[in-house]
């Protein structure tokens, strides 16, 4: 008999998303796949700013990098500096459970849809504020992107060689740690909420979000002040920890964890000396030895092509992998077992595949829909959420395109 299918966690929950670019987004992504309802409020007209993104290579039309964040939400098209629009805006609001927004501190109560102008309307709502330096602070007014907080939070200052200058992570790190962030503060304070009240406002940055991530490697500026320098590949606490290039011209990333893998790693490389070289006998001398341990183990990676190296290092059970492009990341095999990479049908752009949740529940499946086209549900959630028979609805529903018909 096949095992009961359990409701997805967050099914019920209903989210107005007032987010854009990628930090917001990202956040209630992760909500819409824990089954929330998520509803994102788009400028009329405009839309989410990722919509107008020059678009990749070969993909003109398409607006890839906005569905690579916006799977499974539904799409409503309100101008919020419109009162008629604004009210529907707050009818809506009364009747959600959370609110996620990543304005600039003080838009949304311009607005109108701020904290303090809807916490009296619905008592058990969780409003979060997801913006680059936080709601208070010398830094509230700033304009915040993800290389900005990369800077501020630190990581660039250990990111890149000890030769060049401090480089970012080649992808939005601080975007995508705030957005998760923000999703758990989110769902944490969902379980306080009662059948009459309960709810409270969330005020998440992106510096804080990143230097909580980064603060577990932080140990030695916490309790030492000292700050640590570029490494590029290596690891500060192991050797050999690095990047070697191979015969065939691949890069291969090793770490040796502990000094039990010391051992095999010689064997593996078929170095057996290295274990009788005093310079190398423990993890402390060969961090101390590094230029000539690295030396060593570049010559011997060199010698052999990275399918024997694969076969050698897995017998010896070494950490290690090829260092991928995103295109055979994504083609990866154990990519493809674990079914990571998840295809919809866009009413736009047909078939697309998207990088879809990464957790597997023993009971619950997630299910993903495609990211909605630009004021897509705005007749189908303002009939649903507020009643067909809404006066409003006409000026409204002119206000989004694609919006005849229920979307996916």
């Amino acid at each position: 008999m096949a095992e009961h299918r359990a409701k997805a966690p967050l099914a019920g929950v209903r989210v107005v998303d007032f987010t854009q670019v990628v930090a917001g987004p990202y956040c209630t992504m992760m909500l819409a796949d824990m089954g929330a309802e998520v509803v994102k409020i788009e400028r009329a007209g405009h839309g989410d700013d990722l919509r107008r993104t020059v678009p990749y290579a070969g993909r003109e039309g398409h607006q890839d990098y906005f569905n690579a964040l916006n799977r499974s939400k539904k799409s409503v098209a309100l101008d919020l500096k419109h009162g008629e629009h604004r009210a529907l805006a707050l009818r809506l609001i009364a009747r959600a459970d959370v609110v996620v927004e990543n304005f600039s501190p003080g838009t949304v109560e311009r607005l109108g849809v701020g904290w303090e102008a809807v916490k009296d309307l619905n008592p058990r709502l969780v409003y979060c504020s997801l913006s680059g330096f936080g709601q208070s602070g010398p830094y509230r007014n700033r304009l915040a992107l993800d290389p900005i907080i990369q800077a501020v939070s630190g990581i660039m200052s250990v990111t890149g060689f000890s030769d060049a200058q401090p480089t970012m992570v080649g992808a939005p790190l601080a975007d995508v740690i705030a957005g998760m962030f923000a999703a758990y503060a989110i769902v944490n304070a969902l379980r306080l909420v009662t059948a009459s009240g309960g709810g409270q406002y969330i005020d998440m940055s992106m510096q804080d979000a990143l230097l909580a991530a980064v603060g577990t490697r932080m140990g030695e500026t916490l309790q030492a002040g000292i700050a640590p320098a570029r490494l590029g590949n290596e690891n500060p606490l192991r050797v050999p920890a690095n990047t070697y290039r191979t015969a065939d011209d691949v890069y291969i990333a090793v770490m040796v964890h502990d000094q039990e893998q010391w051992k095999p790693f010689c064997e593996a490389l078929e170095a057996p000396e290295w274990l009788d070289d005093p310079r190398f006998r423990t993890m402390p001398l060969r961090v101390r030895n590094r230029p000539a341990m690295n030396e060593l183990v570049a010559r011997r990676f060199a010698q052999r092509d990275f399918g024997d190296w694969s076969v050698r290092l897995d017998r010896h059970r070494i950490p290690y992998a090829r260092v991928n492009d995103y295109a055979r990341a994504l083609d990866d095999p154990q990519v493809a077992h674990r079914g990571l990479v998840r295809e919809v049908e866009h009413p736009g752009s047909g078939r697309i595949r998207l990088v879809g949740p990464p957790w597997r529940m023993s009971r619950t499946h997630t299910e993903i829909k495609p990211p909605p086209i630009l004021g897509q549900h705005t007749r189908e959630v303002l009939d649903e959420w507020l009643g067909a028979s809404d006066p409003s609805h006409a000026h409204a529903h002119g206000a989004g395109s694609g919006s005849k018909g229920r979307g996916s």
